[in-house]
C-alpha cells in the first residue's frame, strides 16, 4: 500500500462514520474548527510567512503572493466563513422526491454524502479550510493536496482542524493533507480508484487540464476562468466603466475576473478612453486590435489570437471591437472557458440574445462577473466553480457535495 492508498484507506473509514453523523455533531465540529483557527492565528501566520519568504525567493508575482498571504484579518475571515457554513441547512437526508407505486412500494429520493472527496488546488490557503468544512458539513471525508507554495500554511491549517474535529469525538481523518508535493504522489492521487469518489481540481487551466487528462477517478472540472465583459452600443457609459474596471482590477488573480473586454464599435470612441483612465490606476496592460490601437495610441500592445485564449490572472487584458451582440457571442463561444460572462446594455432584446446564445455557467446582465462565488450566491464557502454540465455547475455549495439515493419501503412485495 503506497502513501496515497494509506490516506485513502483512512479517509474511507472516516467517511463511514461521517455518513451516520447528525447535523448537531457536525456543527459542533465546525464551531470547534472556527474557534481553533482564531486561537491559533499566530501559529498559522508564522507558517504562512515561511511560504511567503520562499515565494519571494522564487520570483512569484505580487498578485499570486496576494493569493497566498495570510494575516490576522484574513484568518479571522476564514474562521468566520466556517461559521457561515455551520449556519447553512444540512443537505444530508433531504427528501428530493417521493411517491407510492400501484403495488404499494414507497419510493423516496434522498440526499446522501458522496463519500470521499479529493481536492487538488494551488496557492490559496483559504481553500484548505473552505474545502474541509464544506465536505465535513456534507458528511464527506476529504483529502487535500495544495501546491508546494503553500505547504507550511496548509500543514498548520490542517493540524488545527484535525485537532478540533478530534476534540468533538469525530475521526480526525475526516480531513487529511497530502504532505508530499512531488508529481508522483499527485499522479497516485488521480488514480486512487476504490478510495476517492470524486476529485475536484481548483486552480489555473494547466492544473485542471492535467487532472482531466491523467485521472482515472471521477473529476469535476472547475475554475479556469477566461471570462468576458461585452459593452453594448446602448450601455450607460459610467456603468460600463465601473463594471469592466471591477471585473478586471478588484482582484485580478481570481477565476471570475475578466480577461477580455469586448466593445461595440458605436460606443468605442467614448468608452475606451474612459475605461483606460480607470485601468491606469492599476497600470493595466492592454492588448488591443487595430481600432483599440487607433483610439488609445501607442500604449496598446497589438493583440494576437493567443491573447484571446489567455487567463492572465494579473493586471493585463485583451480588448476587442465588435459590430454586434451576435459577433460578441461568437467571440465568447470561441475563446471562453464557460465560466462567467457579462453584458452591459440597456437593450432587453440584446440582453435576451446574450443569455440565450451562450452556455457559460454564469451569465450577467449589467453586473460584474466577480459575483460568481459561493458566498456571493448565498451558498456560504464554495468547493469550486464547475464549468462542466453534469452533476454540478457554477459555484458548488453543500448540495453539490452530495449525491442521491433511492430508499424503498415495502410490506412484503415481490416482483412477478
Amino acid at each position: 500500500m503506497n502513501y496515497m492508498e494509506e490516506l485513502g484507506s483512512r479517509a474511507k473509514q472516516a467517511s463511514h462514520v461521517l455518513a451516520g453523523t447528525g447535523t448537531a455533531e457536525k456543527n459542533a465540529a465546525l464551531q470547534a474548527i472556527s474557534e481553533a483557527l482564531t486561537a491559533n492565528a499566530d501559529k498559522i501566520i508564522r507558517a504562512n510567512a515561511e511560504d511567503l519568504t520562499q515565494a519571494k525567493a522564487n520570483g512569484m508575482s505580487e498578485s499570486m503572493q496576494d493569493r497566498l498571504r495570510l494575516d490576522e484579518k484574513r484568518v479571522a475571515a476564514i474562521a468566520n466563513a466556517v461559521l457561515k457554513v455551520m449556519a447553512l441547512p444540512d443537505p444530508v437526508g433531504e427528501e428530493i422526491g417521493g411517491w407510492i407505486r400501484p403495488n404499494g412500494l414507497r419510493i423516496r429520493q434522498v440526499r446522501v454524502p458522496i463519500g470521499v472527496a479529493g481536492i487538488i488546488f494551488e496557492s490559496r490557503p483559504n481553500v484548505t479550510v473552505d474545502a474541509a468544512v464544506l465536505c465535513l458539513k456534507a458528511g464527506n471525508a476529504v483529502i487535500l493536496r495544495g501546491g508546494k507554495e503553500a505547504i507550511h500554511s496548509n500543514m498548520a491549517l490542517v493540524a488545527v482542524m484535525r485537532g478540533a474535529i478530534a476534540s468533538c469525538g469525530l475521526p480526525e481523518d475526516a480531513v487529511q493533507l497530502v504532505e508530499k508535493t512531488d508529481r508522483e504522489t499527485a499522479a497516485d492521487m488521480m488514480r486512487l480508484n476504490g478510495y476517492l469518489d470524486v476529485l475536484i481540481p481548483r486552480g489555473g487551466a494547466g492544473l485542471i487540464q492535467a487532472v482531466i487528462r491523467q485521472a482515472t477517478v471521477p473529476v469535476i472540472e472547475t475554475g479556469a476562468g477566461n471570462c468576458h465583459v461585452f459593452v453594448d452600443a446602448s450601455a450607460k457609459l459610467d456603468m460600463a466603466v465601473s463594471i469592466a474596471d471591477n471585473a478586471k482590477t478588484q482582484r485580478p488573480s481570481v477565476c471570475n475576473a475578466i480577461e477580455t473586454l469586448l466593445v461595440h464599435r458605436e460606443i468605442a470612441e467614448a468608452f475606451l478612453p474612459a475605461v483606460k483612465a480607470a485601468f491606469d490606476k492599476h497600470s493595466v496592460v492592454i492588448h488591443g486590435d487595430e481600432t483599440v490601437q487607433r483610439i488609445l495610441g501607442d500604449c496598446v500592445i497589438p493583440v494576437t489570437e493567443e491573447d484571446y485564449y489567455k487567463e492572465y490572472g494579473d493586471y493585463e487584458i485583451a480588448v476587442h471591437i465588435v459590430d454586434s451582440v451576435e459577433e460578441a457571442c461568437a467571440h465568447i463561444r470561441q475563446y471562453s472557458t464557460h465560466h462567467s460572462e457579462a453584458i452591459v446594455t440597456e437593450s432587453m432584446e440584446n440582453a435576451e440574445y446574450f443569455l440565450n446564445h451562450l452556455d457559460s455557467a454564469a451569465l450577467y446582465v449589467n453586473a460584474s462577473t466577480r459575483f460568481t462565488d459561493g458566498e456571493e450566491f448565498g451558498f456560504g464557502a464554495e468547493i469550486g466553480i464547475s464549468t462542466q454540465k453534469l452533476h454540478a455547475r457554477g459555484p458548488m455549495g453543500l448540495p453539490a457535495l452530495t449525491t442521491t439515493q433511492y430508499r424503498i419501503t415495502g410490506n412484503g412485495q415481490t416482483r412477478g
